[in-house]
Order: C-alpha cells, then structure tokens, then sequence
C-alpha cells in the first residue's frame, strides 16, 4: 500500500490511455471531487500539450463538481464546519459524541438524507485505504496551464457546481471562477450553487 504507487499523473495517464483505446475522439468530462482535479490537471495537460486543436476532437466541455482549487483550504473549511456542528452538539458535560457529530456533518454538509443511501454506504466500505481522504493529495493546489500567453490550446468551457451546504465551499472554489486571477487559460467558466 504505496501511496507513491499512484498519482494524479499516472491517473491522467490512465485515462488518455483509456480514451485511446476505445477510441474515444470527442467528450464531455465531468468531475466530482478528487475527480474534478484529474479532469482540471487532464485538460491543463492537454492544453500544455497542445493537443486539442482541432475543434472536432477531444473534450469539449467540463463539469467540476464539489471540487476545490486547494486541499488545504477545503480541509480548513470542512474543519471549521465541523468545530461549529461539534459547539451545536455539546451535552451537560461539555462533551459530545463524535458519532453523532459526523453523522450530523454527513447530513449538513455531504449527502443532506437521512440515512446515507445504500449505494453510497456501499461505495464507502469498498473504497481503498490508501487513495481515501486527502492525505495522497493534502498538498494539491491548483495552477494554471504551463507558458499561458504562449502557444497553449484553449481549454473547454467550464462550469464548476457546488452544492449550497457542501464543505466545498465558495472559498474553496473561487480559484476556479476568478475574473482577475483564472486557472482556465479563457473566461468560459460559470458556477452554479
């Protein structure tokens, strides 16, 4: 259980391949989360790369969803959110029950239902050990394509969702939609709460 045995970039590499071998020529991305970071570092590749030139191959537009610029910041965010939830849920004592505060922060922040859907519940007991959580990415920040005012291809239009409770918060996104500062190398890029 290496957490150097995999990347961001062999998981980049892992899906060019991937569309090479089914032949896939033009797409839609999304991503959720950590996958919306592969999507984000597999365009910025390509842009570097320029290899979407033509306008009839390759991706032609992304969806980012619930995914942070900055893993830092989304750590800090969900923290705070959960140093907030555990004040809510203080009993006599001054204690809580770090059970039901993460089942509170699941409802508030992450899956807002009752009882975590049976797919999801499923999902989190067959997830890995070692690409589970942050830690393989805690140092991730987003950056924009390498010689930007140069000759990069333009990445696709984007549209960068959140949900209106999510821990991915609009901090946690702003690099994504930033008029003065953007991490796309275009200003197609709209968000939706």
């Amino acid at each position: 259980q290496d957490i150097n045995a995999y990347s961001i970039d062999k998981a980049i590499d892992d899906l060019e391949l991937l569309l090479k071998k089914i032949g896939v020529r033009r797409f839609h991305l999304y991503g959720q989360s950590f996958g919306g970071i592969l999507a984000f570092e597999y365009l910025k590749r390509s842009a570097e790369r320029n290899t979407n030139t033509m306008e009839d191959e390759g991706c032609l537009s992304v969806i980012l969803s619930s995914t942070p610029t900055n893993v830092t910041l989304v750590e800090e965010e969900a923290n705070r959110l959960l140093s907030n939830l555990k004040q809510e849920h203080l009993n006599d004592d001054g204690d809580q029950d770090p059970t039901l505060v993460a089942e509170e922060f699941r409802k508030e922040h992450q899956c807002r239902t009752s009882e975590m859907p049976v797919p999801l519940k499923e999902a989190y007991e067959n997830a890995g050990s070692v690409w589970r959580g942050t830690s393989a990415i805690q140092n991730y920040v987003a950056t924009k394509a390498a010689n930007v005012d140069t000759n990069v291809a333009r990445m696709p239009s984007a549209l960068v969702l959140r949900g209106e409770y999510d821990f991915v918060t609009d901090q946690c996104i702003e690099g994504w939609i930033s008029k003065t500062d953007p991490l796309f190398n275009h200003k197609f890029v709209r968000s939706k709460t």
